[in-house]
């Protein structure tokens, strides 16, 4: 019994280490920011060595900076021990951050966006010229299998038909261009 919890112990020092807390391992929860809290749930969520791990809105309550530290945290996770990490979030500048965005709109899959560059080629790159690409990600749009697409929001508004029902769609040397209908119809 005394070795079983010993290990539970070194164990949970492990844990608190791989999360960047072993230093705050004599303090009690409630001692530790809303950032080193979350911070501890993850390496509780890493206790029995997952191979996913599902973050339910992982920066949300905490500043910027700290979002930044969970989010870096989360990718040394994801290379040094191959854990996938699925995150859920309705924060914009943290699904830039990531390698893959599932976009989901009532209920089912609208569209994908895949990063054409890692985070951390990005980042290297900006810290060499300090100038962030206008565009991370490309976009695909998903389709259903009675080849229905949902079109994101933002893409609607730019063509100023946001809340119309009706669109007029155009084949046009095997591209799509959809755009309001026109007057005369």
């Amino acid at each position: 019994m005394l070795l079983n919890k010993q290990l539970r112990r070194e164990r949970a020092l492990e844990l608190l280490d791989a999360v960047g807390l072993y230093h705050r391992r004599d303090n009690l929860l409630n001692q530790l920011s809303g950032g080193e809290q979350q911070r501890v749930a993850i390496g509780i969520a890493l206790a029995n060595q997952p191979k996913l791990l599902l973050a339910d809105e992982p920066t949300g309550a905490v500043d910027t900076k700290t979002a930044d530290q969970i989010m870096q945290l989360l990718h040394r996770l994801n290379r040094e021990l191959e854990l996938t990490v699925v995150i859920v979030t309705h924060d914009q500048r943290l699904a830039k951050k990531v390698d893959r965005v599932i976009a989901i709109r009532d209920g089912r899959t609208s569209s994908e966006m895949i990063r054409r560059k890692s985070y951390a080629e990005e980042l290297a790159e900006l810290e060499e010229t300090l100038v962030l690409e206008e565009a991370s990600h490309d976009e695909y749009v998903v389709m259903d299998q009675s080849g229905r697409i949902q079109i994101p929001s933002n893409y609607l508004e730019e063509l100023e038909v946001a809340g119309l029902n009706k669109l007029q769609l155009q084949l046009d040397d095997k591209k799509i261009i959809i755009r309001a209908p026109s007057d005369d119809h």
